[in-house]
């Protein structure tokens, strides 16, 4: 377990603390020096209601708690944790268009994704549930969550490339979301080949953050590229490292055999350690309790110690 700020850049506001200690101090020297001009200091105290000896430690306890709680709050903190595999819920996104044909990986790249796919099923514990969806031009949930592997297999062998002109990785991604509407930890695997053109990558991005879907991405295909159905197609690994990078994924290339059955064992790895939970808005619940305290003690002239 280790902890993670989405928000690094309100951390500088802990500077405020050195601060607000030092004002505290200053606050109590000069209250001290005024109260030197009088004669009668237990009469003061009495008219006060407070030890203007008192070092009020107790405040500055709160107020050091409250700014500390709610810049951790703005920060994002959040609680990074193991967690098995089993309780996670997948999506198997995987690119059916024309440039799957490219042969750039035997015997071509829909075969090699198809691979990878029925890898990392057999690679998850049986009570793990996942979901197949394909895309071209146009997107199709290809199968519903389950925990059948034997469907799921029988599912991505029966994937086919399509001829509907166009990539459109935004619809995969939306129709992914639906399927993991009810599930707490949810993981995309998008195997393909990157190379879209319907939509835009910033819709998948933004759907994906508010939604809080994290996507792997296994990258299909060579850079030097390959002949497909209609010429020459090569590997847009930019678009996919872009897509998983900002969703809090992580990017694989599997440009040859040996990497293609690597890939989805180092996905596995990844997707035991991405459970998270975000603390900023219970600490902001225990900064505002706090505060009300302090005003408590305040209003009633009340010091702990």
């Amino acid at each position: 377990m280790y902890l993670n700020f989405s928000n690094e850049l309100y951390l500088f506001f802990l500077f405020a603390i050195p601060v607000l200690i030092f004002l505290h101090f200053y606050g109590l020297k000069n209250l001290k020096g005024r109260s030197l001009k009088f004669a009668n200091f237990q009469a003061i105290a009495r008219v006060k209601g407070i030890d203007l000896y008192s070092k009020n430690l107790s405040i500055l306890f709160l107020n050091i708690s409250i700014v500390a709680l709610l810049v951790f709050a703005l920060s994002g903190l959040t609680i990074n944790r193991d967690v098995d595999a089993s309780s996670f819920s997948y999506i198997l996104v995987i690119d059916a268009s024309e440039s799957m044909t490219a042969v750039d990986i035997k015997p071509d790249r829909l075969s090699g994704a198809k691979e990878v796919a029925l890898n990392f099923i057999d690679s998850l514990p049986e009570e793990s549930y996942v979901g197949i969806v394909s895309f071209s031009g146009d997107s199709y949930i290809e199968k519903h969550l389950t925990k059948n592997k034997q469907d799921l297999k029988t599912t991505v062998d029966s994937i086919e490339v399509s001829y509907v002109k166009g990539t459109d990785i935004y619809e995969a991604i939306f129709n992914s979301g639906k399927l993991l509407k009810e599930s707490k930890d949810k993981a995309i695997i998008l195997l393909s080949d990157g190379q879209a053109n319907v939509g835009r990558l910033d819709s998948v991005i933004d759907y994906a953050v508010d939604n809080k879907i994290v996507i792997h991405s296994i990258g299909i295909g060579t850079v030097e590229g390959g002949e497909a159905v209609y010429g020459i197609s090569r590997l847009n690994e930019d678009f996919l490292k872009a897509v998983s990078y900002n969703t809090g994924g992580s990017y694989f290339r599997a440009d040859d055999e040996e990497k293609i059955k690597d890939s989805f064992n180092q996905i596995i790895e990844v997707v035991r350690k991405m459970g998270s939970t975000n603390i900023g808005p219970y600490l902001l619940m225990v900064s505002i309790v706090l505060f009300v305290f302090k005003q408590f003690l305040v209003l009633t002239n009340r010091v702990l110690w």
